[in-house]
């Protein structure tokens, strides 16, 4: 009886652990790539009325097989950032007016989130095309201290993991200076001569960052940063040579963002701008294709494969990201 008792209860824990499995969610990484696609012509004018027939994409050279297109008219879920950090604290209505205009812009059907971060990283509101919540959020917004600019890019990014099958975008307001990435340059500049500091920080050398680029590439994300203009210390009386590197490093990273996503960086000389500029994303996202494509080879091999995008129409230029790695 005892033996057949112990049987018994195997089985129970045996049953139980595989119903367990069965009810987790499966986690499958695809191998398709998505790319968001700006077409201008000579002139520089959007163009909206293309067909999928109409591009042509290579990686490494190699014609690849569309499998996925979408118009420009095709909605977005877009994480809109904005940095509530010390920094930001004496133009505050100005930002806030301005966010506000790029909520204007958008399409009915976007979703937006407001995401605002500083020693912290709130979730104002989630995705929803409610634009008197976006408003509230965004009016609501406050803080101060220190600037998780990265932390905060990676919770956009898992927020936007969910919003399966759309469009996706992240807007960041920033002056692109993260707390925690100038601590570690100061540490790496800390024993360098000052005539040997100029240029010795290499944008692309910094872990958080990349951690981004690569989950973006997954997602099919262009990050559009707007760059504040504060913390430059060429403003300062007598600047350093450690501190104008650390800010070249950190505008540079920013740049980087857009530039590896197919997006690009507006920089905001002056606050009365700022508005004009959020605009203008809007306006951008409203004029991008988006393609996908199975890689003809999908080995994850952790190498760089370079996308280019060819379109029909004579006398057309598109822009996308420039490629991917692999991992």
């Amino acid at each position: 009886m005892c033996r057949l008792a112990l049987i018994l209860a195997l089985l129970a824990i045996f049953t139980a652990a595989a119903a367990a499995q069965i009810d987790d969610p499966i986690s499958v990484e695809s191998t398709i790539v998505r790319l968001n696609v700006g077409v201008v012509d000579r002139q520089g004018r959007p163009i909206t009325d293309l067909e999928r027939a109409s591009f042509t994409v290579y990686e490494d050279g190699v014609k690849q097989r569309i499998i996925g297109f979408e118009p420009s008219t095709a909605p977005f879920s877009v994480v809109l950032m904005l940095d509530m950090s010390g920094s930001t604290l004496p133009f505050r209505q100005v930002l806030k007016q301005a966010a506000n205009r790029f909520v204007y812009a958008l399409g009915p059907d976007d979703r937006v989130a407001v995401v605002e971060f500083y020693d912290r990283i709130n979730l104002r509101n989630d995705f929803t095309t409610d634009g008197k919540t976006i408003l509230h959020s965004i009016d609501a917004s406050n803080g101060r201290g220190k600037t998780r600019l990265y932390e905060a890019l990676d919770f956009a990014l898992r927020k936007l993991s969910a919003e399966k099958g759309r469009r996706k975008a992240i807007i960041v307001l920033s002056d692109g200076v993260d707390s925690v990435a100038q601590s570690s340059d100061r540490d790496m500049l800390a024993s360098m001569a000052d005539d040997k500091v100029t240029d010795a920080i290499g944008p692309d050398s910094y872990g958080p960052l990349n951690d981004i680029l690569s989950k973006s590439d997954k997602l099919g994300v262009s990050i559009y940063p707007l760059a504040l203009p504060t913390g430059d210390p060429a403003k300062l009386a007598d600047p350093t040579p450690r501190q104008i590197e650390m800010f070249r490093a950190a505008r540079e990273r920013f740049a980087f963002l857009a530039q590896r996503t197919g997006a690009t960086i507006r920089t905001i000389n002056r606050l009365e701008d700022m508005g004009r500029l959020y605009a203008e994303v809007a306006a951008d996202l409203r004029t991008l294709y988006t393609i996908d494509y199975q890689p003809a080879s999908d080995k994850r091999d952790g190498k760089w494969h370079a996308i280019k995008v060819d379109v029909a129409v004579p006398d057309l230029i598109s822009r996308t990201r420039t490629g991917y790695f692999a991992r």
